[in-house]
């Protein structure tokens, strides 16, 4: 029995090891250097212990490291808002989402940006994905108008990255966002 923990743990600690060396390299040097030959030579073991497993390789890795990110947003949107309502929810859980796409820049962009195999906006998709929107949801009410408002954070993530929109004006972005969406917030 002991020994069966062990290997569970072994085997879980290899799993962590695996996404870990794969959110560091994509941090580092961009997705397209995250390659199943790298995350084996990271962790010490050969390709067919990494396929073991992630039988879908680098899509279920992201896929896996995507699905983590939309837990920790939801999780950091929830916090933000705590004991918030309306109007002055939207602010907190603006702020919060941009400087989780700021801190978690490899993260972000699997959840937005690369193909995985993730379904969004569609009826029983990945509990993450909903739960996620949610919590965006709970602040701003309607779905329509959460859209609207999750692809205006969204592009102010892009165009801050990008360069085209200066960093030192967030708050004031922030500020009109929240102007415009006041009376839609529940």
């Amino acid at each position: 029995m002991a020994d069966q923990a062990n290997r569970l743990t072994r085997t879980e600690e290899r799993r962590l090891s695996i996404l870990a060396s794969a959110r560091e390299r994509a941090d580092s040097h961009g997705w397209a250097s995250v390659t199943t030959r790298h995350l084996a030579e990271a962790i010490g073991y050969s390709q067919p212990v990494l396929y073991g497993h992630f039988p879908g390789g680098k899509s279920e890795i992201m896929l896996t490291i995507a699905l983590d990110g939309f837990v920790d947003l939801r999780d950091r949107c929830r916090a933000a808002v705590a004991g918030k309502a309306g109007e002055q929810a939207i602010a907190p859980v603006a702020h919060s989402y941009l400087e989780f796409a700021d801190e978690h820049p490899a993260v972000y962009e699997a959840m937005f940006r690369q193909s995985i195999d993730a379904r969004f906006a569609e009826e029983g998709n990945e509990t993450e994905l909903r739960e996620s929107f949610d919590a965006l949801a709970d602040v701003i009410g309607d779905p329509i108008s959460t859209e609207v408002f999750w692809g205006a954070l969204h592009g102010i993530v892009l165009l801050e990255r990008a360069g085209r929109m200066r960093l030192k004006d967030r708050d004031r972005r922030i500020e009109a966002l929240s102007t415009r969406f006041a009376a839609q917030a529940s």
